[in-house]
């Protein structure tokens, strides 16, 4: 396989390349940003490329966002992000339009450099490999997103100055309610969003947070 491989730890680009070149493969490139990584790929056309999730400039989802970009424009390109992060938001738009040629793999859960090869190699191929961790990510991802769609229109302006950190006297004051309505909404929604009332968490916090997530 023709491989390019990014990574932003000098020490971990150095072994995957050893890795692979011992085991026969060409490393085409090894880079360490999302930028350097777009244009290895559109130099070298490689089998495959191996992805690390957080890269320079952003080390947020750079490199997510470079391997979305090389499918789209190189969707026969086979596409590994290897990395210790699950980021399900961008995971789920690189699987969106087609999986075929892609995985996801999580390094502290690749115990044998083997497996690590026959996926490698399964992705050039043209099939999806991903770590069970990230589909129960995704899945779980997934069902938080299901349950803000059970609220009504107004629960939904009101989560929303609630993630604005609005207080619910300023959010009857905003939506012409009264306090007690506000109440009332505030509580259907906790309740749609599977939020008991609880000694250890704020339950505000957390509707707010599933909506961001969202």
């Amino acid at each position: 396989m023709r491989v390019v491989v990014a990574e932003d730890s000098a020490v971990l680009r150095a072994g995957l390349t050893l890795l692979l070149t011992t085991r026969g493969h060409e490393v085409a490139a090894a880079v360490g940003d999302g930028t350097a990584l777009r244009a290895a790929v559109d130099e070298h056309r490689p089998d495959v490329a191996v992805v690390d999730v957080r890269m320079p400039p952003t080390h947020t989802d750079e490199g997510l966002r470079a391997a979305i970009d090389i499918r789209r424009d190189h969707p026969g390109i086979g596409v590994l992000v290897f990395s210790q992060y699950v980021e399900t938001r961008s995971a789920t738009l690189l699987l969106a339009e087609d999986s075929r040629g892609v995985g996801y793999l999580l390094k502290e859960r690749v115990a044998d450099v083997g497996d690590f090869l026959t996926a490698l190699s399964r992705i050039a191929a043209g099939e999806t490999v991903l770590d069970p961790e990230v589909v129960t990510r995704m899945m779980a991802t997934g069902r938080r997103a299901d349950t803000l769609d059970t609220l009504t229109p107004r629960e939904r302006e009101v989560l929303v100055m609630m993630a604005d950190g609005r207080s619910n006297g300023a959010i009857a004051e905003a939506l012409f309610l009264s306090y007690g309505s506000v109440e009332k909404h505030v509580t259907h929604i906790f309740t749609k969003l599977g939020l008991p009332p609880s000694q250890s968490d704020h339950r505000r916090v957390l509707a707010v947070l599933r909506y961001l997530e969202s």
